[in-house]
């Protein structure tokens, strides 16, 4: 599952000079993912990265269900990003797919180059061949720039999130 940039379909930002590419995340990834999550105000206060033992269970679990794409952004072979997509069969919609972009994130040292707009630009063209008609997303209601950014991207605040914690 490698995308480089030249596949991208119309790309809303100006492709890198380097080769970027999107790749099955691997169990060797999981510290690198885990500090990409953390390294945020939300992050930083629900993720562990000095005990990965959960996070290694967690990503057994969604390397063994293929509708799970746990993925690696890389530019020139180094990390640049992650996002987890879920293919979510349903009856609704004539019993259509959709996909759910969940986990984005940009390492610090790239934020605000494109590949953002790169690996997200990736996961609706990837949803697409996978078969799904819609592609959806949440952010935390705190993320008034990463609202923007979906936005800005084609994505509509369309729906009212509910959420209820169970631990």
């Amino acid at each position: 599952m490698t995308t480089t940039s030249a596949g991208a379909a119309t790309p809303a930002a100006e492709p890198p000079a380097e080769e970027f590419t999107v790749r099955r995340a691997t169990a060797e990834d999981i510290p690198e993912i885990v500090a990409m999550l953390a390294d945020d105000p939300l992050g930083a206060t629900r993720e562990t990265p000095s005990d990965l033992a959960p996070y290694r269970a967690a990503f057994d679990r969604i390397d063994a269900d293929p509708n799970q794409h746990l993925v690696i952004a890389e530019l020139d072979g180094g990390t640049v990003g992650t996002l987890h997509l879920t293919v979510i069969p349903g009856l609704s919609r004539r019993g259509s797919a959709r996909s759910l972009i969940e986990a984005v994130r940009i390492h610090a040292d790239h934020r605000g180059s494109g590949m953002g707009t790169w690996l997200i630009e990736w996961a609706v063209a990837e949803s697409r061949r996978l078969g799904c008609v819609l592609v959806q997303l949440t952010s935390d209601a705190t993320r008034v720039d990463a609202h923007r950014f979906y936005e800005r991207l084609g994505f509509q605040a369309s729906h009212l999130g509910f959420k209820m914690p169970l631990a």
